[in-house]
């Protein structure tokens, strides 16, 4: 699981790391790792990407990230939004390619990388709202 935070003005998200985990049913070392940035990073709104199909339906993929959503909000109480994460595994390998970051190096930061994409897609949409006068929710 990649993470990204986003800097204190809300401008740009950064990589973090990636959380690693042995099995996808085993959830709690991610949790408590996501709960030890929340505090150190001061989070109060989680961004998660939502892999819905291309077609914008929600498949089984998209299922589990609403039950984690559900289980984040539970945990944490932090305001948890299902972001749209299409195509962004498929930038961050184009984006990577275009660094010459060699083919077994790749693996281990696309997930960190489309994480900021997921973010900065975010970010960029609140201050598109606050530009049209509408009220933007910012992860304070």
């Amino acid at each position: 699981m990649g993470v990204a935070v986003s800097d204190p003005l809300f401008l740009t998200a950064q990589g973090l790391e990636i959380i690693e985990r042995k099995s996808e049913n085993k959830l709690r070392r991610t949790l408590a790792r996501i709960e030890e940035l929340i505090e150190e990073y001061q989070v109060g709104t989680i961004v998660l990407g939502f892999p819905k199909h291309m077609n914008n339906t929600v498949g089984e993929r998209a299922e589990k990230s609403q039950a984690l959503k559900e289980t984040l909000e539970r945990r944490t109480g932090c305001k948890v939004v299902l972001w749209d994460e299409r195509l962004t595994s498929v930038l961050a390998n184009r984006t990577l390619m275009e660094e010459k970051v060699r083919r077994e190096k790749r693996g281990q930061y696309v997930d960190m990388l489309a994480a900021v994409f997921i973010l900065q897609g975010y970010l960029d949409a609140m201050k598109e709202k606050e530009k049209d006068g509408e009220a933007a929710v910012y992860p304070f």
